[in-house]
């Protein structure tokens, strides 16, 4: 790859990000808004975000304002909306506002998912462990705030 391509990859993937970090404001989560897109050869494929499962109340938070054990992440939302299509997710990459937990890196796995983006690394690297373990290519992208 040249450096005119490098450079065009460097702003499509800030581009999905910033289309990520807008998705998320789709949550109806009060602790945290988290957005994703599934991307495949420049074509979103999936998105999600995180909340409650479909027929659900969009409420993510308990009364003492802990996530309720149902709450489902937004690139789990991604990975499950993109299995009900046409659509397959092998060799996608993931672009995404936080850093996935671990039972969504393993998701990310299976589904075939060969990179992942993202924005804010969360202090439990657990997920990014197990995806560099498994191979996946991961690239952290600060927003530029």
């Amino acid at each position: 790859m040249n450096k005119k391509e490098s450079n065009k990859d460097k702003k499509f993937d800030r581009s999905y990000l910033e289309m990520a970090r807008v998705w998320a404001k789709n949550s109806y989560c009060k602790r945290r808004q988290v957005g994703a897109l599934l991307v495949k050869e420049r074509m979103i494929i999936s998105d999600g975000y995180n909340g409650t499962p479909s027929g659900f109340e969009n409420v993510c938070e308990d009364e003492t304002g802990h996530t309720k054990q149902y709450v489902l992440h937004a690139e789990a939302n991604a990975i499950t909306k993109v299995a009900k299509s046409n659509n397959s997710s092998e060799g996608a990459t993931l672009y995404i506002t936080d850093s996935p937990c671990v039972e969504c890196s393993k998701l990310i796995i299976q589904a075939g998912i060969s990179r992942v983006v993202y924005d804010r690394e969360y202090r439990v690297t657990d997920g990014l462990d197990l995806l560099r373990r498994a191979g996946v290519e991961l690239e952290h992208i600060p927003s530029e705030l």
